[in-house]
């Protein structure tokens, strides 16, 4: 077998190959093993016999290998140029073509970046294709390699499916835990909780909720009507990978509303906090009125100044200014109980 990168193709575009037989783990095969196999007719083949082949976008042959050495519909390339990346599973001419969006193999705490794999099955065959490494792929080929037994290319589509949603399930988790982190923080008083961060969050969740999650209509279609060669113990693993990935979707739904109430549960204590702050600056700037308008009036160079000559002139003024002084501050008293 030709040796590589972990994520490195070879001339053909291939990343990694494997041939099943029954009951046995995948044989890792290259391009020369892949049109070894395909040269072979039905009946030189093995009744159970399937391949799968992995191959990267970004090797320019890969497009050119798979249309000259492989029987696949325009349908597939058309979907590889198509605008739309949202995940789905469709019935065409006897075989599944597939688009799957998943998260980037390298992230660090919350992933953002998106990747699609492209993806066509039939009896005997598994196509996959994408251009950047994805975690359900290298899962899937790390699964192959240590001797999991598949029993179908549609077992090899489901298993990508489920590990989808566990990944869904780890980023739940992960987020869940930074959230409660966050809660406890606002809760305690410890330090102030911002709403920056719970947004950069919100936004990751509902990104990964509208790209990662299977169209519910391609799935009912498909189910309403499979291929003839899919078979009811694959039906069922695929309803059964619908409901999970229901569940996930319906927990990551219920964390981005928990997000959204904290979000505005730190909105409503930050506006108190404000309106506190604000009632201050009034209450002194009113309690400062009264003194700031005498000595405003008697600070005038001119002349007929009242109580100028009044030796209880200065105490006059004093009660004066006090006492516009103690109806202010009790007027906005007044209007902040009144609020």
């Amino acid at each position: 077998m030709t040796t590589a990168l972990p994520y490195a193709s070879d001339f053909s575009g291939i990343v990694c190959g494997f041939r099943f037989a029954p009951d046995t783990a995948g044989l890792a095969i290259d391009s020369a093993g892949a049109l070894e196999w395909l040269a072979q007719s039905s009946a030189e083949r093995a009744s159970n016999d399937f391949v799968w082949l992995h191959f990267d976008l970004a090797n320019s042959a890969s497009e050119r290998w798979m249309r000259t050495q492989l029987e696949l519909p325009d349908a597939f390339f058309e979907n590889l140029r198509d605008g739309s990346h949202s995940t789905r599973i469709e019935h065409q001419e006897g075989a599944l073509l597939a688009v799957i969006n998943d998260v980037m193999f390298n992230f660090d705490v919350t992933p953002s970046e998106i990747a699609t794999l492209w993806v066509y099955t039939r009896e005997k065959l598994l196509i996959t294709a994408r251009l950047k490494p994805l975690r359900s792929i290298d899962t899937l080929r790390e699964s192959v390699r240590n001797g999991e037994v598949f029993r179908s290319t549609a077992e090899l589509l489901i298993h990508l499916l489920r590990d989808q949603a566990d990944l869904l399930v780890q980023i739940v988790r992960r987020t869940s835990i930074d959230i409660d982190q966050i809660e406890d923080r606002f809760l305690s008083m410890r330090s102030p909780a911002t709403r920056s961060e719970l947004g950069a969050s919100r936004r990751v969740l509902v990104r990964l909720q509208r790209l990662l999650a299977p169209e519910p209509g391609s799935i009912f279609r498909l189910l309403a009507r499979p291929p003839r060669w899919l078979q009811n113990l694959d039906l069922q693993d695929l309803r059964d990978a619908t409901e999970e990935f229901s569940l996930v979707l319906g927990d990551l739904a219920g964390l981005v509303e928990r997000i959204k109430l904290l979000q505005e549960e730190i909105a409503a204590r930050t506006d108190e906090q404000s309106n506190r702050t604000l009632f201050t600056l009034t209450l002194v700037t009113v309690l400062a009125l009264p003194i700031n308008i005498v000595a405003g009036i008697f600070g005038m160079n001119v002349g007929g100044v009242p109580l100028a000559d009044n030796k209880h002139g200065f105490w006059l003024m004093v009660a004066i200014v006090a006492t516009f002084t103690v109806l202010a501050g009790w007027w906005a008293f007044y209007r902040r109980r009144g609020r």
